[in-house]
């Protein structure tokens, strides 16, 4: 049977590509018109769910909400929180849909299932289309609306989330006008490199998408293979992880990158929500000052790790912080969410506050830095917390651990890829043992373990207060194991990798 709303859908898509093609850059708009905007789209948002989708509409009556009693954003912070456990999973999946139709959606996609069981998140055309703003974000970084580009998809491609969404998302972009030629191999390093070798001569610069340690195994592969990432330019676009300034700083000499603020870029996405927002050239430059600062990292963020620093668009998705440091975010969708609480943690700042306390803390930009567009605001995300380990007290996360992986000195060593756990010595005392992958080519020596517990045991007590006051000085050295590259049992190939035990 056909649905009934056919002719809806249709004419919302076509809504949707009118909008996107006629589309100004976000930022052309001064902070104050996107905020008031932005309050005005989360209400109507928030009208629209309590009306049109089943599931939202119970979970108000379950507590007890009245819809019209929401009319400002103070109103609106008062509502619940929605998780996965509270929300999604409590509702035939046609009901987190408008209507109750989950044939209004085009394509689903699966969460990665790196906490629990795998989840089903719909999507249309339309929700492309506004993601689509973020990877324009992205590509005009790189010039890419005057340079012919070669856009090379690197995630794994099928049911997950980031291939077919990146390669969805590119393709409208080329659509609307960028000289952008999109080909995806997917995760198989030896068709990416095919790829590249054949299309690379036809275009002025190319850019990777995929996930941080990947391309780094690519980038590697390919140099022992004799492809010249310089020629023409490569600019790589990561999602998935955090990463060290040190780690950008090592694929952009692979890469043969000057300015690693214009040539990389990471996305900050999920299945649940798509691309929720992007560093920028302003955003990476201010979190390359703060990486050289530790202590003043730790006063802006609060915490002894360097999250990922983000710019976003309040109108696409509108973040706000609950106690405890946990982000939520609004959006619409396949699946519209209302505050939805996604387990990472993290903060927001305004782009006027973020310069205030980069001056507060004598952090100076240059002026064509500080006052680089976009005018957005900035959103900073550590991750999830469960993903570090405790030691004797101190949480140890794996973003302490990189920075000293990542040392120029280690980099054509290592891939950067490791697993740290807690485990007990004959005595039952616990120590901190990292078992670290070779890059292809790379021998394990003592040496070689000797330099990685040294970089590694400095960098954690720089970074990591907790770590350096409370573990004991002869029990801060980490007891670290070589193991060769694509080792299956710690470091399997094709699969998203976890850093913890």
């Amino acid at each position: 049977m056909v649905s009934r709303f056919w002719g809806d859908r249709a004419e919302r898509t076509l809504g949707g590509l009118r909008a996107f093609f006629a589309a100004e850059s976000s930022s052309r708009r001064a902070p104050e018109a996107q905020a008031a905007q932005a309050e005005a789209q989360l209400l109507a948002l928030f009208r629209s769910a309590a009306d049109e989708v089943p599931a939202y509409r119970r979970f108000l009556a379950e507590h007890a909400i009245d819809p019209s009693t929401v009319t400002d954003l103070a109103s609106f912070a008062g509502l619940p929180a929605t998780t996965k456990d509270n929300y999604y999973r409590q509702h035939p999946l046609p009901d987190l849909c408008r209507h109750g139709q989950l044939d209004r959606c085009d394509m689903v996609a699966l969460s990665s299932g790196s906490t629990g069981e795998p989840a089903v998140w719909p999507r249309s055309i339309t929700d492309e289309l506004e993601t689509s703003a973020r990877f324009e974000q992205v590509l005009d970084a790189f010039s890419a609306r005057e340079r012919p580009t070669l856009a090379v998809i690197c995630f794994a491609l099928g049911n997950w989330v980031g291939g077919m969404y990146t390669l969805a998302c590119c393709r409208h972009l080329a659509a609307k006008g960028y000289p952008l030629t999109v080909v995806a191999p997917g995760n198989q390093p030896g068709e990416i490199l095919r790829a590249l070798r054949a299309l690379s001569p036809h275009f002025e610069q190319r850019v990777l998408f995929g996930y941080p340690p990947f391309l780094r195994d690519v980038l590697e592969l390919g140099k022992s293979q004799g492809v010249d990432f310089s020629s023409p330019p490569t600019r790589l676009v990561m999602a998935g992880e955090v990463f060290s300034e040190e780690w950008r700083d090592w694929v952009c000499r692979l890469t043969g990158a000057s300015d690693p603020a214009c040539s990389t870029a990471s996305l900050y996405g999920t299945a649940d929500g798509g691309v929720l927002a992007n560093e920028t050239p302003l955003s990476i430059r201010i979190r390359r000052a703060l990486s050289r600062r530790p202590a003043v990292a730790r006063a802006v963020f609060g915490e002894a790790r360097l999250p990922t620093l983000c710019q976003y668009d309040p109108r696409h998705r509108y973040f706000e912080v609950e106690e405890g440091g946990w982000l939520l975010f609004s959006g619409d969708g396949g699946a519209p969410l209302l505050r939805y609480k996604i387990l990472d943690r993290g903060g927001v700042v305004t782009h006027a506050e973020m310069l205030r306390l980069l001056a507060e803390h004598q952090i100076e930009l240059e002026p064509d830095e500080a006052g680089m567009q976009p005018e957005l605001p900035f959103v900073y995300v550590f991750g999830r917390s469960h993903f570090a380990v405790s030691f004797y007290g101190a949480n140890v996360y794996p973003e302490n651990i990189s920075v000293g992986l990542e040392q120029a000195e280690l980099a054509p060593s290592l891939t950067g890829k490791f697993v740290v756990e807690v485990r007990y010595d004959s005595a039952q005392a616990s120590e901190l043992a990292l078992s670290v992958e070779l890059a292809r080519e790379a021998n394990p020596t003592p040496a070689l373990v000797e330099q990685i517990q040294r970089l590694v045991r400095q960098q954690l007590e720089l970074q990591n207060s907790e770590f350096a006051s409370y573990v004991p000085d002869a029990r801060r050295t980490p007891q670290v194991e070589l193991r060769p590259f694509g080792d299956p049992d710690y470091f399997p190939t094709g699969v998203k990798h976890r850093y913890t035990r």
